[in-house]
């Protein structure tokens, strides 16, 4: 299970008109999970939660997107989806005494999202259209200064000892551009290995943000030349897995906004090399 530290912390830094701020805090309490699955009407939700964690990301104007794992659980599909159901057959099949057996009703116990961030804004929010345009990987795989990084886990579970199911999102500035990866990543030990990527780039002298959604999954059947150590790791085993959904989308400014206001104001700090590291994940 991801270590993390459990103490409150809130980071707060300035991209020319944008505020990009990372709200760490503790696991939320069990009554207010059992409420909020009450609410969601879910059997159960990740034992470990964070609520109040939150990566936002905020225009002058007001516009912006946001991820947080209450949001990120509403898009959860229970009940569907025949490679879940296999998956949950061959994971209870082997914990017949667990509570999952004694579920009547069905739910969707790896917690698979499809979440992409939801959008911030009243009157002006950002405008959502397909495009061809691709986020240039490569591009963000060179040595260019890293003014600001941050890592807010949303929610994690072992899946009984069984595999695991997590939600992270990672933030990293430059000096002309930001990058946001959301990563779900699901290993059901024996069976499955999922990721659901959604990637969000926005280059300061553009009035548009791109975000790609990608979905590959791979039965562990599937990946026998593939050295098991991988299987832990969702940056390394990422690649091996086959490519089932690509989903390409211009997040495009509100008519009249001024990308150049306040521009200027960027804040400078000094990453160690672990978080350099970290941070040039892609």
């Amino acid at each position: 299970m991801t270590t993390q530290s459990f103490k409150n912390s809130k980071q707060e830094f300035n991209f020319g008109p944008w505020k990009l701020t990372a709200n760490k805090s503790h696991i939320m309490k069990s009554k207010d999970i059992e409420k909020l699955a009450e609410e969601m009407k879910i059997h159960s939700l990740p034992e470990m939660l964070f609520g109040d964690n939150v990566l936002k990301v905020q225009h002058a104007g007001g516009f912006g997107i946001v991820f947080n794992a209450t949001d990120a659980l509403r898009t959860v599909d229970n009940g569907h989806g025949t490679v879940k159901v296999a998956c949950a057959d061959a994971w209870q099949e082997s914990r017949a005494d667990s509570e999952h057996s004694k579920v009547v009703k069905p739910y969707d116990w790896t917690f698979t999202t499809s979440y992409k961030g939801t959008l911030l804004g009243d009157n002006l929010k950002l405008k959502v259209t397909p495009t061809t345009d691709r986020i240039d990987l490569e591009k963000l795989k060179t040595r260019e200064q890293i003014m600001y990084f941050e890592e807010v886990l949303l929610f994690e579970d072992e899946l009984h000892d069984h595999g695991v199911s997590m939600l992270s999102v990672k933030v990293r500035v430059m000096p002309s551009s930001f990058f946001v990866l959301l990563r779900f990543f699901l290993r059901v030990d024996g069976v499955l290995i999922r990721t659901n990527d959604t990637r969000v780039y926005h280059e300061a002298d553009k009035n548009y943000l791109l975000s790609e959604y990608s979905s590959r999954e791979s039965y562990i059947s599937a990946l026998q030349n593939v050295p098991q150590y991988l299987f832990t790791d969702p940056n390394e085993i990422s690649q091996y897995l086959p490519l089932k959904q690509l989903t390409c989308e211009k997040l495009e400014f509100p008519e009249d906004v001024d990308n150049s206001t306040v521009f200027g104001n960027v804040q400078i700090c000094v990453n160690s090399d672990e978080a350099n590291r970290e941070s040039r994940q892609t």
